[in-house]
């Protein structure tokens, strides 16, 4: 048997160079107790937590592999819920950044997360159309709701009721009773998609924002509230219909409500109006701050629009000033007016404030009203930017200024080339706006240099000095140590797209889409303005060719200079003469990529028609042609001094491969959009990667041995567990298909557990049967024969086996124990159900147990009660199951009042609210601390 070639494993180092992502959203968060000044963005799979004041990054919650989605943090501010695509949720503590509770449920991108008011309870909406709400305390999911035809956009928990209303891109406004866990109204009458919801005016004003310039407003009544109500009261707040713009009500956007025969009784919901938004597109993010005083919202362009909402109290005060002002009209005019047609008009209750542009397009914001009355604003931007706003509401005309903007951390567009320098310490990175140099060890941008669209770049030899090739053919000269441009010229009549340093260093190659390769030499030329000479560049040599030049490269002999054409062939021209040696064809489309090894004996090319050729440069005979991504390879290179090479490809993967043996080695993922480009560091030891996810990715080669055997094994475990989570979920008996479900889903994990207890349950069984045949053997003994113990009963300490299937069930996560009993076979159940039996009578983990068994009951019953075997277990857990639950009922019931005892004492004898929030007091303090300050401050 041959030596099995061994490679090293790359494994992903840092992640860099990205501010925020604009796939999720922006959300303030309470760092040490302070809400405003930190905010969670989201940042590809990532979560980063900024100090908007200082521009510094504070706290990074780390995700697994999917990108994130959406924000939403807990109403204490302890914890930060966040949504994946994969539909994941996981909840983060802030103090400590780690993951602690993980729920599965939806199929696809989470869309909408919201907690309730005490934050007990999170709801969360997907594009799968499923609204799912999560017990967090319980670590559980409590039931799924279905009713939406297309992806869900928003969610909200009514504060005082329990209701909850969803909208959805089928044009559709849910309302949902949660007590019998149903849809009991549809609003349908928008026309086009709903975007966005908001609560206002304490909850009894709805605002729905859709693909139009309209925000719809509905009014809410409570059934309950208005039969409390005396009759003879008069209205104190109506609302006319009207809106900011003159628009009529041509009567398509009239209410219409489905399903609401029996459940009138809860609520109604009829439009007033609309206030008109100054935006023409559709409406990305509608939202308001916690108060509901302050409205907001924003499109697909840069503006950011501010609404003021009154309070009841404002709202009275307003409509009594009207009042007096007819009252003297009437009087001036001598004529009778009635009372009751002074009515505020809808623009006077949703007053706008004023709009913010940002510096680019707005893809998410969040916003908090301090006490002082100060509105903080925070906006996450398209390209890779959070600016803040402070605004102050209590101004004559309200202004907002910027008071922070986070860039410093990323390129505002995609970095379309990378470069190493040849100590293998800095990176060079170049996007459409600026050139970048980091430092490799600290991942800190050293130099930041304005350039025009870049597309190709090197370190000068000495790495003193860098190299940029653009997008309108110039090369531009970057002088490191003082950040700026030295010279710059004008090389081709199109885009640069490639350009070689030569192997000698006194010179490099350039290739543009002009049809020429332009050979240069490093020369030192004299500064008007100095006395020291500078470095330049001057033209030596032009090849002319027939087609745009995609990628030159050189052989390390600097013998050969191969050109890649837009022909789709490679030509291979010798450098001294410039005449033709070799045509290289084979590709279907043009080739984006190559690069030669070390020794010069081979060269590889990467597509566009996806696949990777690797030839001899002898006598330029295709060695093989390799499957290498699944769309265009973007970027090739070969590792320094081997035969292992790198190709980047837009289907997010970057993969190695050995060109000697023709083997893909590993696949390097992470990225979540398509990769443009790829550097690898002189030494081999480090790769760089950037995507058009914004992030610039670092891989680092580890001492840990690849072995590809299990690679191939370790990729088709990770296969059948994908399919295994796209598997149909299991139907459950009695169900009916509608507006309900369970809330998990089925999943590796859970599948693993219901193993984890079907190994448990037969080991009580081999066990038991054990027991049996030991007593047997000591009976026919007539003495006492010693049992073997069961070396998994030893290592948990001798437990039972009883004992030992119970502390398998503790270990199930909460969230996954009804779906891994859901796919445990029935045959498992009675031994189960005794054994429950067993450990309820004794008063242990009582809860746990009952919820298990309650949902054997409902999914099982039919096989349950037809089992005449089962008959005394089942009557046995009736007695012993009421009599524990009603023991923890009355233990529980006696803490509450001992501890509402002690809560009464405590406040009687030191004459304060002992469980009362102790922030107001705090603020209250500090405001007096500063005042006084001020006081001393003009004194002085």
């Amino acid at each position: 048997m041959g030596l099995t070639k061994q490679y090293l494993r790359y494994g992903p180092a840092a992640l860099f160079g990205l501010v925020a992502s604009a796939r999720g959203n922006a959300a303030f968060v309470a760092l040490r107790g302070e809400w405003g000044r930190c905010v969670a963005v989201p940042a590809c799979e990532h979560v980063f937590v900024w100090d908007t004041r200082k521009g510094e990054k504070v706290l990074i919650l780390k995700g697994l592999k999917q990108e994130v989605s959406c924000l939403c943090p807990s109403p204490d501010g302890l914890h930060l819920a966040v949504g994946y695509e994969d539909g994941s949720i996981r909840v983060f503590s802030l103090l400590s950044g780690e993951a602690n509770v993980t729920f599965n449920g939806h199929k696809a991108a989470v869309t909408a997360l919201k907690y309730d008011q005490l934050g007990g309870r999170l709801v969360s909406g997907s594009k799968d159309t499923d609204v799912i709400v999560w017990d967090v305390i319980n670590e559980s999911g409590l039931y799924r709701l279905k009713g939406h035809k297309d992806a869900v956009t928003q969610v909200l928990f009514l504060k005082e009721k329990n209701l909850l209303v969803t909208s959805g891109k089928d044009t559709l406004v849910k309302w949902w009773d949660l007590d019998t866990q149903h849809c009991f109204k549809t609003l349908v009458g928008h026309r086009t998609e709903v975007w966005g919801l908001a609560l206002v005016s304490e909850e009894k004003r709805l605002i729905t924002g859709t693909a139009d310039s309209e925000l719809r407003v509905w009014d809410i009544t409570y059934i309950q509230e208005e039969q409390v109500k005396d009759p003879d009261e008069p209205e104190s707040k109506k609302s006319k219909g009207s809106s900011l713009g003159a628009e009529e009500n041509t009567g398509e956007d009239e209410t219409l409500e489905l399903d609401e025969c029996p459940e009138e009784r809860l609520l109604k919901c009829s439009k007033v109006g609309s206030v008109m938004r100054e935006g023409r597109d559709r409406i990305v993010t509608l939202a308001t701050d916690r108060t509901g005083k302050i409205l907001a919202c924003h499109g697909t362009d840069a503006v950011l629009e501010v609404f003021s909402v009154l309070s009841e109290e404002e709202v009275q005060k307003k409509l009594e000033k009207k009042m007096k002002k007819a009252k003297k009209k009437a009087k001036q005019k001598s004529e009778e007016e009635p009372e009751g047609s002074v009515e505020l008009s809808l623009q006077e209750e949703i007053q706008r404030v004023t709009n913010i542009r940002a510096s680019a397009k707005i893809k998410s914001f969040d916003l908090i009203l301090s006490p002082k009355g100060e509105l903080k604003i925070v906006l996450l931007l398209q390209n890779n930017i959070i600016e803040s706003y402070n605004l102050n509401l209590s101004a004559q005309v309200p202004q907002a200024v910027r008071a922070s903007k986070i860039t410093i951390g990323g390129h505002r567009s995609d970095v379309r080339t990378l470069a190493f320098s040849s100590d293998n310490i800095a990176i060079l990175s170049a996007a459409a706006e600026s050139v970048k140099i980091w430092n490799r060890s600290t991942l800190q941008c050293i130099r930041t240099m304005e350039c025009e669209y870049a597309l190709c770049s090197l370190f000068v030899p000495g790495d003193r000095q860098v190299i940029v090739g653009t997008k309108t053919g110039k090369l531009q000269l970057y002088d490191l140590a003082s950040g700026s441009l030295m010279e710059t010229l004008a090389a081709h009549d199109g885009a640069m797209w490639s350009i070689a340093l030569s192997p000698d260093q006194h010179g490099f190659v350039t290739g543009g889409a002009d049809k020429c390769v332009k050979f240069w030499e490093f020369e030192l030329v004299k500064d008007e303005s100095s006395i020291q000479k500078r470095l330049s560049m001057k033209q030596v040599r032009i090849l002319q060719l027939d087609e745009d030049v995609l990628c030159v490269r050189y052989s390390p002999n600097q013998k050969l200079l191969a050109v890649s054409l837009l022909d789709c062939t490679v030509k291979i021209f010798y450098t001294d003469t410039l005449k033709f040696f070799l045509s290289l064809y084979g590709h279907k489309l043009p080739v984006l990529c190559m690069d030669i090894s070390y020794d010069g004996a081979l060269i590889a090319t990467g597509s566009a028609d996806r696949n990777v050729k690797i030839w001899g440069l002898d006598f330029g005979d295709c060695h093989r042609s390799l499957f290498a991504h699944d769309d265009s390879v973007m970027y090739l290179q070969f590792v320094a001094k081997s035969h292992l090479f790198f190709t980047a490809g837009k289907d997010n993967k970057i993969k190695q491969w050995d060109a000697d043996k023709f083997e893909h080695i590993q696949t390097l993922e992470g990225h979540h959009q398509e990769v443009w480009c790829l550097a690898l560091s002189p030494n081999g030891d480090y790769v760089v990667s950037a995507s058009h996810d914004k992030s610039l990715r670092l891989w680092e080669r580890m001492r840990e041995l690849l072995v590809l055997e299990e690679e191939r094994e370790m990729q088709r475990e990770a296969e059948y567990e994908e399919s295994v989570a796209k598997e149909e979920q299991p139907v459950v008996a009695g169900e009916t298909q509608g507006e309900t479900g369970l809330a998990g889903k089925k999943t590796i994990e859970t599948i693993k557990a219901a193993e984890r207890i079907m190994e448990a349950i037969e080991l009580y069984r081999e066990e038991t049967a054990k027991l049996k045949e030991h007593k047997a053997i000591c009976k026919a003994a007539g003495k006492e024969v010693p049992l073997p113990v069961n070396p998994i009963l030893h290592a948990y300490g001798n437990i039972t086996p009883s004992a030992y299937v119970l502390e398998v069930f503790k270990k199930v996560k909460s969230s996954e124990l009804e779906e891994s009993l859901l796919v445990l076979p029935f045959s498992y159940v009675p031994d189960l159900l005794r054994l429950f039996n067993e450990h309820i009578h004794l008063g242990s983990e009582v809860e746990l147990l009952c919820r298990a068994l309650l949902f054997l009951l409902k999914i099982h019953f039919g096989q349950i009660t037809s089992n005449h075997m089962l008959v005394t277990v089942i009557e046995n857990l009736k007695k012993t199951t009421i009599s524990r639950v009603s023991e923890a009922r009355d233990v529980l019931g006696f803490n509450m009042a001992g501890l509402q005892y002690l809560k009464r004492e405590i406040e009687a004898k030191d004459e304060v609210t002992f469980f009362a929030d102790a922030t107001d007091r705090f603020e209250e303090k500090r405001r007096k601390r500063k005042k006084k300050e001020k006081m001393v401050l003009a004194v002085v």
